[in-house]
């Protein structure tokens, strides 16, 4: 991917654990790579099919003067995440901060902090089988644009289907999201959990009847497993509700363990062999 680079702009302001810096202020200086694609820039040679690194550059200086932190770490993520929210064209930033006048009293340099963030894609699993069933779906996509950190980009439609596991309650509405995210899977894991509260989810019975079920399927290529999450879903291979409406929106998803497209899963469920 294409970079548009600022190199070491030199900001004034007052971030440090120490009360003199706070109070005082001190010298930072801020290096940023923003990962995005300038071939329509390339074309037309206008500014505004391009990412202004001029405009960037001020909101840095803005960001940093405007606000008090104690540690760079917190400073370097806060303008990242402010560059990715405000200019939706860069996907990626390299963001360092150097410190030349951090107080170590040992001859050095400088000191800094380098992270990088960027846009995760994520895809869930959502269904209902209780109330105004595509309400409570509509419901919860809707919280979910509602977070700051979090973007719909595809939704399938919404499919019915035999309950699974637990038979002996009412048919699902299943559908499955592609998600734009700048939330780790454990921060995305906990809005799940908000949402689902919101939308009154009881777990009386394991498989049981629910207002609203929400899974992550997959989270970029990563493989997780905690004592609170697992990505790719475990059971994802062996549930059509799953895998049909993730077809509809992300054919050619592979699953990282299995290393086969979201097609082939499907495809191989059909025909009775399980992974």
């Amino acid at each position: 991917m294409d970079q548009i680079c600022i190199k070491r702009l030199e900001v004034f302001a007052k971030h440090g654990v120490l009360p003199e810096e706070n109070a005082l202020g001190q010298k930072f200086l801020i290096s940023v790579t923003m990962y995005c694609d300038t071939k329509k820039a390339g074309t037309s040679d206008a500014i505004a099919d391009s990412v202004n690194y001029a405009e960037v550059s001020a909101l840095l200086e803005r960001e940093t003067q405007t606000n008090v932190f104690h540690l760079l770490e917190k400073l370097a993520w806060h303008l990242a995440r402010k560059i990715l929210l405000t200019y939706p064209q860069i996907k990626k930033v390299d963001l360092e901060i150097e410190k030349p006048w951090a107080p170590v009293l040992l001859p050095m340099e400088t000191v800094s902090v380098k992270i990088s963030r960027f846009w995760n894609t994520a895809y869930l699993s959502i269904g209902s089988n209780m109330g105004d069933k595509k309400e409570n779906l509509i419901q919860a996509i809707r919280l979910l644009e509602a977070d700051e950190e979090t973007t719909v980009i595809r939704q399938s439609a919404f499919i019915q289907t035999e309950p699974y596991g637990y038979t002996d309650q009412d048919e699902f509405l299943n559908g499955a999201l592609e998600l734009q995210t700048l939330r780790s899977p454990e921060e995305l894991l906990e809005l799940i959990g908000q949402i689902e509260q919101k939308l009154k989810r009881e777990r009386v019975i394991h498989w049981g009847p629910r207002t609203i079920d929400l899974d992550i399927i997959l989270f970029n290529d990563e493989v997780i497993q905690t004592e609170k999450l697992t990505i790719p879903h475990v059971e994802m291979a062996k549930r059509m509700f799953v895998l049909e409406p993730l077809c509809e929106i992300a054919p050619y998803a592979v699953h990282p363990v299995y290393h086969k497209t979201v097609t082939e899963l499907k495809e191989q469920l059909e025909r009775g062999v399980l992974v």
